[in-house]
């Protein structure tokens, strides 16, 4: 019988970025950057957050991570104990890379830990894609690399790759939020016949092209016309980033998730200056002002470190 440890846990989570163009709701690919969760059982419950990423999230517990890790418990028969949360986040907040995801998938893991672990980490997948509503981001925030999946109603199969060799991105992010819900209300609910021959013969070129390190493919492997083209009103130049990033050495180029973020692909062994430059000039055009961050692969995912009767143990 499971019952509440007595200890802390902390666990790392990576961020992500989904879709990669055509893949929507599909691919997710995860970066080092990273949520950080030390659960500890308490007298009372305490929620800190650190850090300017987490500014103006709720400290009680209504909090998305408290209510998350109560459900673990719930779920396991157990009483919800009293809780000291503490987080931090490299992650910035509904950017579109994956932060939402990241939290979730901390607090599934934290929580299971604490309870004993009545749950494998499929079941947690699961339990996490229907949290988040799909499975790119929380893919990729568990399993570390590319990770391609199909959400049916009692399993979330998914295929896990690895990141291909120098493959890195680029992140240029505006200054300003984007949520999930504006996003994706912005889309039509019926597609033509052509946009779904194309999505389908453009998403698997693109899995392929990651399965085989055919980065050649990728620039025109990442078009898409499920959700980009209906998207570029709420982040102004992002159709002229997507149409001209590969003549300025991007490998392909995508809307991060549901955006703001726009992500481009390159090679690590090239110069990416003039990449930089373009798409920064870009978005100035329009008077976006935004931040630019390197991303390397995180190959890993979530990872654990617990503390149970003075013995502490890592794991990934």
């Amino acid at each position: 019988m499971c019952k509440v440890q007595n200890g802390k846990v902390k666990v790392k989570v990576p961020a992500s970025t989904a879709n990669l163009g055509p893949g929507f709701d599909t691919i997710g690919m995860a970066f080092r950057l990273y949520t950080t969760l030390t659960f500890e059982v308490a007298d009372a419950t305490d929620i800190r957050l650190h850090g300017p990423n987490l500014s103006g999230i709720p400290t009680d517990k209504s909090n998305l991570i408290y209510r998350i890790a109560a459900r673990i418990f719930d779920k396991a028969g157990l009483v919800v104990p009293e809780l000291i949360i503490d987080v931090t986040s490299d992650i910035p907040l509904t950017r579109g890379l994956g932060s939402s995801a990241s939290a979730i998938v901390g607090a599934l893991v934290a929580a299971n830990e604490l309870a004993g672990k009545p749950f494998t980490m499929d079941e947690l997948y699961q339990m996490a894609t229907e949290e988040e509503g799909h499975p790119d981001n929380v893919g990729a925030s568990f399993f570390g690399g590319v990770v391609v999946a199909l959400m049916e109603a009692e399993d979330v199969p998914y295929v896990r790759l690895p990141v291909p060799e120098n493959l890195e991105a680029m992140a240029v992010i505006p200054k300003f939020m984007l949520s999930t819900e504006k996003a994706r209300g912005v889309l039509p609910s019926m597609y033509s016949r052509q946009d779904v021959v194309y999505t389908a013969s453009h998403t698997g070129v693109l899995v392929g092209a990651l399965a085989t390190g055919n980065l050649t493919l990728l620039h025109r492997a990442m078009k898409d016309v499920l959700h980009q083209p209906y998207r570029v009103p709420l982040v102004p130049g992002l159709d002229k980033i997507l149409a001209e990033a590969h003549e300025h050495g991007a490998l392909g180029a995508a809307l991060s998730g549901a955006g703001p973020t726009i992500i481009a692909l390159v090679d690590k062994r090239e110069p990416t200056d003039a990449l930089q430059a373009f798409m920064v000039q870009t978005l100035a055009e329009h008077g976006i002002d935004c931040t630019v961050m390197r991303l390397i692969p995180d190959e890993t995912g979530v990872q654990v470190e617990h503390c149970f009767s003075g013995v502490t143990e890592q794991r990934s």
